[in-house]
């Protein structure tokens, strides 16, 4: 922790690492992994329902279903599609809410992670 992280791998580390195991597993992949990957970009692309609301659904779905990967993904993705940090609280008591207290622990971990990525340089 000595460069002020609250975690063993930094958000970028992570994204790395995503990005080449995605890249491992598209090479192994048949058709219907292919399709799976294609249908989920997809899904969170502007429609009905802006961008910024599907990553806010994905956030709290990922939240509810107690995946980090998942939720360090949405919450990176919220701030990315310019979610607030009341509109990202309010997600989090959704997420709570329906997930019920066995939800906290990952709640912790998404607040963490909010907070660094606020902290960012450029960050708004």
């Amino acid at each position: 922790m000595s460069d002020g992280k609250i975690f063993d791998k930094s958000i970028q580390d992570w994204q790395a690492e995503r990005e080449i195991l995605n890249e491992k597993v598209l090479s192994i992949a048949g058709l219907e992994i292919k399709r799976f990957f294609s249908l989920d970009g997809q899904t969170y692309r502007a429609g009905a329902l802006d961008a910024k609301t599907k990553e806010l659904l994905g956030f709290v779905a990922s939240l509810v279903l107690r995946c980090d990967d998942c939720i360090l993904y949405h919450t990176i993705r919220c701030k990315e599609e310019g979610v607030t940090t009341s509109e990202f609280q309010e997600a989090c008591s959704v997420g709570l809410i329906v997930g019920g207290s066995i939800v906290i622990p990952h709640l912790r971990r998404a607040a963490a992670r909010w907070q660094e990525l606020a902290a960012e340089p450029g960050s708004a």
